[in-house]
């Protein structure tokens, strides 16, 4: 049996946050549900989560996911975290011990120290800058103890092998072990490290297991130490897109904060984001400036320069923008144009449709080969209530119209521009609605009194 013990409790004072530490984002995500997600893909028995400082929060941002939830009290140390915990866990089950801020972690990493025979295992890994970290402490190969920043003498201080955190061995042990711990040291905690010491102290077999990339280890206390972190993320994302069939203009540019799937040959140019689950077929071109949120784009769609997208989803290829914005709910078909400065928002643009510059469709259903002209709208909200449009296939819509919805065009109708229409417009058929055009006679623009 394999179970988890996830330390989540830290408060996080340097971030100066009103989040807890293992919520702040990387990659658009808590640093907690990154960890999470690492550790199902372990298929252990349970995932404990040991919370503190703003327990609340961690729960609802996890809310949903099958965890076991611990509070830790008193903030004690890491040992006194893990020993909350431990009398929800099986004896005889192996517990796995990691420290909530480790978002980058692999899977691979962790198994490869699951495989370790050891009665206690640690993850180590050898650092450029080891300040801050607890040193491994080795007499020849065999790991002795760790000793932590604030404890170590001079000599201890320059070795460069470092504690990642995390740590295994079996529950019935690590029990007993942190039975021993004491709080006397530099920082007056219970040292989870400190079990290293006393399992080697009994005769037991201790193995520190060398992890060949640092940069997944990484933690964060502060703003500066998250920004690293996030660097290290963009970077493993931006390879994912490229090594998936994506071609990205400028990779140190694009901003990736979700979970993103792309196919062969798409194109993505600079300074785009893409956040939430966003799907993108082969052959998609995303141009530069654009941010997309929550959205799925079939093969072939380009998306020009400057659009914002969010929750929209094409089923055909067709052409957005540039300086489009779409709204959840939009659905676009083959060989639609949204053009400069159109707005849409849960609107369903049948094959051909188009919106060409200086439009807002909202609540409306647009039939194949419609056209609706400049500065035309569907006006949608009645103030308490949304109304739908209905448009018919091959309608033509005059610019700077006003459609007034509940309304319904009909297929192959007209609407003269300038019109305002608040009832059916027959298939067919022209419809406007304007002011008869006059001239006034003699009529002088006013000017100012002296």
């Amino acid at each position: 049996m394999l179970e988890v013990i996830i330390l989540a409790a830290g408060e996080g004072k340097r971030m100066n946050s009103a989040r807890p530490k293992v919520l702040q984002p990387v990659g658009g995500r808590p640093m907690l549900a990154h960890l999470v997600d690492t550790a199902a893909e372990l298929s252990p028995d349970r995932i404990h989560v040991v919370i503190g400082a703003g327990g609340d929060q961690v729960r609802s941002a996890l809310a949903g996911r099958d965890l076991v939830w611990t509070e830790q009290r008193e903030r004690l140390g890491t040992g006194h975290a893990a020993m909350q915990a431990l009398p929800d866990i099986a004896p005889e089950s192996r517990v796995l011990v990691l420290p909530g801020d480790m978002p980058l972690v692999r899977t691979s990493t962790l198994v490869s120290l699951l495989e370790s025979d050891a009665d206690l295992a640690v993850l180590s890994f050898i650092a450029e800058d080891p300040t801050g970290y607890g040193r491994i402490l080795r007499a020849g190969d065999a790991v002795r103890g760790i000793r932590e920043e604030k404890d170590a003498s001079d000599d201890e201080r320059a070795i460069d092998e470092v504690n990642s955190g995390v740590l295994a061995a079996g529950a019935a042990d690590l029990a007993a072990w942190l039975g021993q711990v004491g709080a006397d040291n530099a920082q007056g905690e219970y040292y989870l490290t400190d079990c290293v010491a006393l399992a080697a102290g009994d005769g037991r077999r201790v193995d520190a297991v060398i992890a060949g990339d640092a940069g997944e280890l990484m933690g964060a206390n502060d703003r500066a130490q998250m920004a690293a972190l996030e660097q290290v993320f963009q970077q493993r994302a931006r390879r994912s897109l490229m090594e998936q069939g994506a071609a990205l203009a400028d990779p140190d540019s694009v901003q990736v904060r979700g979970d993103i799937e792309v196919g062969r040959d798409v194109f993505i140019d600079v300074n785009v984001v893409l956040q939430g689950r966003v799907r993108l077929g082969d052959g998609i071109q995303i141009g530069a400036g654009s941010v997309l949120t929550d959205c799925e784009l079939a093969e072939g769609t380009v998306v020009h320069p400057y659009c914002v997208l969010e929750g929209a989803r094409t089923t055909g290829a067709c052409s957005i923008g540039p300086f489009a914005r779409l709204r959840p709910g939009t659905e676009l078909a083959a060989d639609v144009k949204i053009g400069n400065f159109v707005e849409t928002k849960n609107a369903r643009m049948h094959a051909g449709a188009k919106a060409s510059h200086l439009a807002y469709v909202g609540d409306a259903d647009v039939g194949p080969a419609a056209n609706l002209g400049a500065g035309t709208i569907t006006c949608n909200y009645d103030g308490v209530n949304k109304h739908r449009t209905v448009i018919g296939a091959d309608a033509f819509i005059g610019s700077n119209s006003s459609l007034v919805a509940p309304v319904e065009i009909g297929d192959q109708a007209t609407v003269g521009a300038g019109s305002v229409i608040s009832g059916e417009a027959p298939a067919g058929q022209l419809t406007l609605s304007r002011a008869r055009q006059r001239t006034i006679a003699g009529w002088k623009r006013p000017r100012k009194k002296d």
